[in-house]
């Protein structure tokens, strides 16, 4: 079985309007790129021409890609998670094993949103793993290259 993408419908919805530009507005734009760049001779000594192609093939790797997630996306509904569990689409505010909170609360979220220097976290991470699934009061422990780190979840939001 193939890869499950797992969104929510907001960044579904982005994708497709991605994959919608890019196969309509940005693929007559690379053509038009190209259709210029050949007028410059040969084709062989042409600089644009070679990067043109090149854009092109980064458009269509793109195109393929997002074709790829979109097929195989399963959108999470947020509003029915279970509220005392981490899940996908809720806050999580954690501290360390000295009982330190961390600054910031991390959202869960699916590997196609995470954005992990603004506190997005992937659920496919080594610290969305070790959350998912826990309830407030419980320890965690995060593999790390660095070794075992020791979490406790002090509060879980919606």
């Amino acid at each position: 079985m193939s890869n499950e993408y797992r969104m929510s419908q907001t960044r579904l919805d982005e994708l497709q309007d991605e994959l919608n530009y890019l196969k309509t507005t940005r693929s007559d734009e690379v053509a038009e790129q190209i259709k210029i760049a050949r007028g410059f001779g040969d084709l062989s000594e042409n600089s644009e021409y070679d990067e043109a192609k090149n854009e092109q093939g980064k458009l269509y790797s793109r195109i393929a890609e997002l074709e790829e997630v979109l097929q195989h996306a399963v959108v999470v509904d947020e509003s029915a998670a279970d509220n005392d569990t981490v899940t996908i689409g809720c806050k999580v505010t954690v501290a360390d094993a000295q009982g330190n909170v961390l600054p910031k609360a991390y959202k869960i979220v699916g590997s196609q949103e995470s954005d992990p220097m603004n506190g997005i976290i992937s659920e496919e991470s080594p610290f969305g793993k070790a959350l998912m699934g826990a309830k407030e009061g419980q320890t965690v422990t995060v593999e790390a290259p660095s070794g075992e780190i020791t979490y406790v979840v002090k509060k879980i939001e919606r």
